[in-house]
């Protein structure tokens, strides 16, 4: 873990450039020094891992975006679990934190790649999600995309950054409604994949029903 760390100061952070153009899309990742490859980028930070260490990942935060204070205390009160990453290292002058990797595949690729997911992923997932609440926690953006299943079929939850935001989210009890309603019933004994332009028009969609239902008052 030393050297890792060591690795981060000498080789990432002096080249690594991430910026955050506009709050509602990806960060963008520039001058990433070689042998680093970017694996992930949200709206506030990107991910980034090192060939020699594939189990830890780097996660930099977007100078000017907030939460990477709320983030590792959301991980300190996670602790050890095994739907979670874990917080190895942190540091709070350059926003960054080391992750514990966590390998698999999101439930949107997963149905973009028409893989099926079995029921006990879904279960996991809620398992890990009242576990977060008994550790004083409100999960929040809780999606397709922020959400895997493992090689194994167990589900994980993947990003956690949201987890100290007070007001209620429904997204995950959305995603669940449309699991049992639409993807059991058509697609889970017979899962293909679904066209991505498809999948856009769907999450375009559905954000368009939660703005009107905050708008109306009936988000519950």
């Amino acid at each position: 873990m030393e050297r890792f760390v060591e690795l981060i100061y000498e080789e990432l952070l002096p080249d690594i450039e991430v910026r955050s153009l506009d709050p509602h899309d990806p960060v963008v990742v520039s001058e990433l020094p070689k042998p680093w490859k970017t694996i992930g980028r949200g709206n506030y930070a990107a991910v980034v891992v090192h060939p020699d260490y594939p189990d830890r990942v780097v996660k930099l935060y977007a100078p000017g975006r907030d939460g990477w204070e709320e983030e590792v205390e959301v991980y300190r009160r996670l602790g050890r679990h095994e739907a979670y990453s874990e917080c190895l290292h942190s540091d709070k002058d350059r926003e960054f934190l080391v992750l514990k990797r966590l390998y698999g595949k999101t439930l949107y690729e997963c149905v973009l790649q028409g893989v099926r997911i079995p029921k006990r992923v879904i279960e996991d997932i809620d398992e890990a999600l009242d576990y977060a609440r008994e550790r004083g926690l409100n999960p929040h953006d809780v999606h397709g995309k922020n959400v895997m299943m493992t090689s194994d079929g167990h589900g994980v939850v993947v990003d956690v950054s949201d987890f100290l935001k007070p007001e209620p989210c429904n997204m995950w009890r959305d995603m669940k409604r449309a699991y049992h309603r639409i993807y059991v019933p058509f697609l889970h004994d017979r899962p293909v994949a679904i066209p991505s332009s498809l999948m856009n028009g769907v999450r375009k969609g559905y954000r368009f029903f939660r703005k009107s239902r905050r708008l109306w008052g009936s988000d519950s």
